[in-house]
Order: structure tokens, then C-alpha cells, then sequence
């Protein structure tokens, strides 16, 4: 039980150097040194809060020096592949664990001390400095609280609520490891989410937004809203939701008997998408969209493209659109490789032919449309060509200039981009699919020192809200209200389509979308509504590698048709005119058919298939899927750490649907 306890001794130093690297300076010499500074001296003072607080700063999604940062995340879904596939596609090799896992609660312990020792003190007025920003840290703390809670939710489920800091007792720390319901801890969320929006400031105190504000909880609290309410309406019935058939919460006494606040399910997601309409439209009707001139700089006298420049500035405090970013320093080697990155293969992480595939034409039209004008995909110049300027400006195309300023510097840089190297093995110069994406691309060539990268990196974004709003208020209604109708408008007038959404509904065939969009499912059946289904291609298409389709693909139970048809990850048309790339001195340097290929068949397919090339694959025969990895499994120790005797079944946790709490094993029954 040792393992459930958080030393906050440590948390509290290590917090405290904090200080010397978020703008903490003021009168630090007039401080007594940090290893003088006991616990109970901590927690005091304004810039003790707000060092603490940022600190935690940490649980976001950021860029690194080894991966592609933010834009990385949605390898593994249809939208991006990585050069290696996940287990989660081949049933049977995800495996419970012995020990770790999604189960801890350190970060939520650091949340809770924070919580517990300053609320008290800031009721009695005994926090030194200023009034508005000790409301403000503690906001951020409430806020801080409540991602971690939803990070459980998404991945676990079911979760125990703890609020407090508990003493070294077993039979204590057994009891709070009870699991609520989900719709629990997702009110327990909102209402953390509630306070961090009274006690924020409208503006953080940095007046960068390089650290959290009122709006970033309005926009949290709609971003889990809208999840719980849509993961509630698509597994309805089944043991992922309370009282489903066969939720494995009703085996616990302490969870029999378990009804919705709202009174029924059905209530429950109509409270929940109130909940994300209101909150989501504060933010959209407060944040405007920043400026696509549908220009893709070339030139150092071409006219630059905020909205390309926003997703790679330096600085991104003057765009409405940001709420959130991380600022980078190179001084303070605070950086990340990124740029180099965008530059080259995406460290080996491609767009998929699915999610090309589902960009409009600039007319609204889909591709497969007779009247759309496709130009098709022999060259990924035809695919870019008169496509959704989201397509057309962030697809990569040989031959592009990628370096306009400080030519000559960045020893990484490419300043011209190559043909796809598709035949490299090494991850930071493959191009896995042949398509990559200039998001996170900077002109600055002085950016491309190996791990010196010092861009911006975007953690929430105000578009976000609108899409929240649109599909929350369908989901919600069944139609569209004038105020989505202007949000759907201004988001495709930004990216270059004709506006009017409904010749793209009435054009589309939901069967044709399937086969490159996990999107047009619920729940392993095709969608029969082709506005709900616009709706997720434009939420798609906008969020391009930014990390939510994981998220996306799981709320709306969009694998379940993997469970009997396989899905085959595909690139770009590598055998038609493009194989010619490769010929070298009359020879090919493509090989296929054979246990050391390194492209895969003609045969199997005219496109680049990642996974199938040599047979040996995990994921040759495509990626398959099983009911139970749309949540983790929680690992066998902690069942052991509760339980009576090591009698798992004396344990007050349970294991999620499918899952056996035996270490080593797979998923059964789902």
C-alpha cells in the first residue's frame, strides 16, 4: 500500500526550483535557499502558488527533442501512422501489466496538497500578495485537478474520486480505492471546472497566455462535456457505461443501486450537451478565427499566412485564436526539434491516404463526386490541386521551398523538399506513408539546429469551441441553430471551401466516406445521417495532427466494424507515375515480395501499404480491434495491494470490460 502515498516533501522542493525558470525572480535573493525552506513555510505567498501551479504545467501535450511533438499524437488512428503499429490493432498482444499503468494518483495527489493547504489559508486571508492572482493560482490548480481526473476518465473509466490527502493506511487507502462511476467522476470534473472558471482571470496574469485562463476551462469544460455525453450515447446498453449489461461496477456493493443525477441516462446526455453548448459558444463567440489568406509563402517577399504562421511562431500571444501555448527559449535550452522535423519525414509519423482522402474540393464537393473536379493522385501535386486549403496548404510537395530566412544557418535544415524517402530505416528520416504535413514548419532555418528548436508550441486553441458547439447542439437537437450554422460557415470561408455546407451534405454517400474515414461508424454500423457525419469530417479535417482523433475515435465507438473487417493502413499511389521517383541510375531502389522489403507489393496494393511489406508484420493482414481496448486495463498489482490475503476478488477495484486481472493475459470475451 506503500506505493499509494505521495512524499510531498519532494513535491514541494522540486516545485520551488520552478521559480528560477517561469519569471519568479522578483526579490528571490531576499528568499531564505531552497533547502532552508521547510514544507510548512511553502504555500504562503503568491509566487510560491505560482511556481507550484506551473509546475504542473507538465501534464499538457508538448514538442520534445525526440518526436514530433504535438503533431505527432494521432499516429496510430486513421488519420496518421507511425513507422511502427500499435499493439491495440492486434488482439491478443496488449497485456495486462503487473504493476503501473494508467491506475496512480501522483499527479492528483500533487493537486490535492495544493488544494487542501491553500483554500483553507486563502479563506482566512492569510496568502501573501496579490488578491486576484491567488484567485487566479488557485483556479489553475481546480483546472489542473480536473484534466488529470479526465485523463483517467478517457482511459480508464470508472475512477475513484479523491479529495484529500490520505494517511499510511492500509485500511484508508483500500476503502478510497472504491470506483465511481464515471458520470461521477465527469461531474466531479465539471464542478472542478466550475471553480477554476469563478476564481480565474478572464486575461492570465503572464498577459502571454502562456499560462491557463478563464476561457481555457470554458473550453475544457465543453471538450468533456461533449465526450461524456457522446461516449454515454453510443456504448449505451453495454458494460462501458453504469448499469449497462454487464458493467462490472454492479459486482461491487458500493456501486449497486446506481442511478444518473439527471434521473436517467438519456437525461444524463442531455444535461451534458447543455453543458457543452453553453460553455463551448462563451468561447467561440469571444475568440475570432485567425486570418488564411490561402497563401503558401514561397518567397521572403510573398505575402506571409497568419493561419499557417500561428501553428510555428515564435511568439503566439497575439493570436485571439490561441489560448494556451508553451513558450520555448533557447537561452534557457528550452527547446525541442520540430522544426527539423517538419522539414523532413515527421519523424516517421504520415498522414494516411484515409485522411487525404477526406478533404473537400475548394467547391464542397467530395472527391468521388462526378462534378468535383479531382485531379486524382498519381503526383501529390494532382492531390493538393483545387483541394480544402487545409489540404492544399499544409500537404507537403517536392520541390517546395521550406527555408525563406536565414539561409545558410540550421545544420538540419532542407531547404527544398525531397521525393517521400519511403526506403529509409531510421524513424527520424523515413516518410512511412509518402505524406507529410508542413504543420509546425518554420521558413526560419535558424530553427533547424538538431534539438534546438525554439517555436511555440499550442496547447488549446479557440476553434476547438466551434466545433463543439456544432456537434454538441446536433447531437443535442437534431439540427442545426443559426448561431452553429455561422460557426460552420466562418470555419469553411477560413479554409478555402465554399460555405455552403449543404451541397457537401447533400453530395455525400456515407458508404464511400467508410472506407477512409473510422468517422462515418458508431458503434460498428454506418451513420444514416450525412450532416452529423460533415459534422466529425469537419472537426477532422481542422484538428489535423493536433491529438484529439484518438479521443474523437473512441467517444463516438467509431472501431467496432474492426472487430469482423480488417482496415488497411494506406499512403500515397507509390505504383503509378511516383515509382519513378526511385529509379536511380536505370534501377529501382524499391524492393517488395520478399522477408527484407522495404516498400510493399504491387499486388497487394497500388498504394503504400506501411504494415505489409515483408510479412512479418503484426498488422499484415490489416489492423483488427476488440471491444475491450477502448479502456485500459488496470494492472494486477493494485488488485493484489487492496485485496485480503491476495485474493483479488476481496479487492474493491474492479477490472474494466473484457479485461482478466491476471498479469500477462489479453482480453477475453469483448
Amino acid at each position: 500500500m506503500k506505493n499509494y502515498v505521495r512524499r510531498y516533501t519532494v513535491v514541494i522542493l522540486s516545485s520551488l526550483t520552478c521559480c528560477l525558470t517561469t519569471g519568479c525572480m522578483d526579490d528571490f535573493l531576499d528568499r531564505p535557499p531552497l533547502s532552508d525552506l521547510a514544507p510548512q513555510d511553502y504555500l504562503w505567498e503568491e509566487a510560491h502558488l505560482a511556481s507550484y501551479t506551473i509546475a504542473r504545467y507538465s501534464t499538457f501535450p508538448t514538442h520534445s527533442t525526440a518526436s514530433f511533438g504535438t503533431f505527432g499524437i494521432d499516429a496510430d488512428t486513421d488519420n496518421m501512422a507511425a513507422q511502427s503499429s500499435s499493439t491495440q490493432y492486434v488482439p491478443g498482444q496488449w497485456r495486462v501489466s503487473q504493476s503501473g499503468g494508467e491506475w496512480n494518483f501522483e499527479n492528483i495527489y500533487e493537486c490535492n496538497y495544493f488544494i487542501n493547504t491553500v483554500v483553507p489559508r486563502w479563506h482566512n486571508g492569510e496568502i501573501n500578495g496579490s488578491a486576484d492572482n491567488v484567485k487566479h493560482y488557485i483556479g489553475e490548480m481546480y483546472f489542473l485537478r480536473a484534466y488529470e481526473y479526465f485523463k483517467k476518465v478517457q482511459s480508464l473509466g470508472d475512477f475513484p474520486i479523491v479529495r484529500e490527502n490520505l494517511p499510511n493506511d492500509t485500511e484508508i487507502l483500500t476503502a478510497a480505492s472504491k470506483r465511481m462511476p464515471r458520470t461521477e467522476v465527469v461531474r466531479f470534473i465539471l464542478s472542478d471546472l466550475d471553480s477554476a472558471i469563478m476564481l480565474m482571470s478572464v486575461k492570465a496574469p503572464d498577459g502571454l497566455k502562456n499560462r491557463l485562463s478563464r476561457d481555457c476551462a470554458h473550453l475544457f469544460k465543453s471538450r468533456v462535456a461533449l465526450y461524456e455525453a457522446t461516449w454515454l450515447k453510443y456504448f449505451q446498453g453495454t458494460p462501458f457505461v453504469p448499469n449497462g449489461k454487464g458493467w462490472p461496477g454492479a459486482q461491487k456493493e458500493y456501486n449497486q443501486n446506481y442511478q444518473f443525477q439527471a434521473g436517467s441516462i438519456e437525461q444524463e446526455i442531455d444535461w451534458l450537451l447543455d453543458q457543452a453548448i453553453a460553455s463551448a459558444q462563451i468561447v467561440a463567440d469571444s475568440h475570432t478565427l485567425t486570418e488564411n489568406n490561402q497563401v503558401l509563402q514561397q518567397t521572403a517577399t510573398d505575402q506571409q499566412n497568419p493561419y499557417f504562421d500561428m501553428f510555428s511562431d515564435v511568439d503566439m500571444s497575439g493570436y485571439d485564436e490561441v489560448l494556451l501555448w508553451r513558450q520555448y527559449d533557447k537561452g534557457l535550452k528550452i527547446v525541442h526539434n520540430v522544426p527539423v522535423m517538419a522539414q523532413l519525414g515527421n519523424y516517421g509519423v504520415g498522414l494516411t491516404k484515409g485522411m487525404v482522402d477526406g478533404f473537400l474540393m475548394s467547391n464542397g464537393l467530395p472527391i468521388y463526386d462526378k462534378d468535383s473536379g479531382y485531379h486524382g493522385d498519381d503526383y501529390i501535386a494532382d492531390v493538393r490541386a483545387e483541394r480544402d486549403g487545409r489540404l492544399w496548404l499544409f500537404l507537403k510537395e517536392p520541390g517546395q521551398r521550406n527555408v525563406i530566412y536565414n539561409e545558410g544557418e540550421g545544420t538540419n535544415a532542407t531547404p527544398v523538399e525531397i521525393i517521400p524517402d519511403i526506403t529509409n530505416s531510421s524513424i527520424a528520416y523515413t516518410f512511412t506513408t509518402g505524406y507529410t504535413i508542413r504543420k509546425g514548419l518554420s521558413y526560419d532555418a535558424a530553427q533547424c539546429y538538431n534539438n534546438q528548436g525554439f517555436t511555440g508550441c499550442i496547447v488549446f486553441r479557440a476553434t476547438e469551441a466551434y466545433l463543439n458547439y456544432m456537434e454538441a447542439y446536433y447531437e443535442r437537437f437534431g439540427q442545426l441553430d443559426a448561431t452553429a450554422r455561422q460557426y460552420w460557415t466562418e470555419l469553411r470561408e477560413r479554409a478555402g471551401v465554399d460555405p455552403d455546407f449543404q451541397k457537401t451534405i447533400d453530395a455525400t454517400v456515407i458508404s464511400k466516406e467508410a472506407e477512409s474515414d473510422w468517422g462515418a461508424y458508431s458503434a460498428g454500423k454506418l451513420l444514416t445521417d450525412a450532416t452529423l457525419y460533415n459534422i466529425r469530417r469537419e472537426r477532422r479535417c481542422e484538428l489535423m495532427a493536433e491529438g484529439l482523433r484518438e479521443m474523437d475515435l473512441k467517444r463516438w465507438r467509431a472501431k467496432d466494424q474492426m472487430i469482423s473487417t480488417a482496415y488497411h493502413i494506406k499512403g500515397f499511389k507509390l505504383w503509378g507515375p511516383m515509382q519513378e521517383w526511385y529509379v536511380v541510375n536505370g534501377s529501382s531502389k524499391l524492393t517488395y515480395g520478399t522477408a527484407s522489403a522495404n516498400v510493399s507489393s504491387p499486388s497487394r496494393s497500388e498504394y503504400l501499404l506501411p504494415y505489409e511489406k515483408t510479412g512479418k508484420e503484426l498488422v499484415y493482414n490489416g489492423y483488427r480491434w476488440a471491444m475491450a481496448h477502448y479502456l485500459s486495463p488496470i494492472a494486477t498489482r493494485h488488485f493484489l495491494d487492496t485485496s485480503v490475503n491476495n485474493d483479488v476478488s476481496t479487492s474493491p477495484i474492479y477490472q474494466n470490460p473484457g479485461w482478466p486481472t491476471a498479469a500477462d493475459k489479453p482480453a477475453i470475451g469483448y
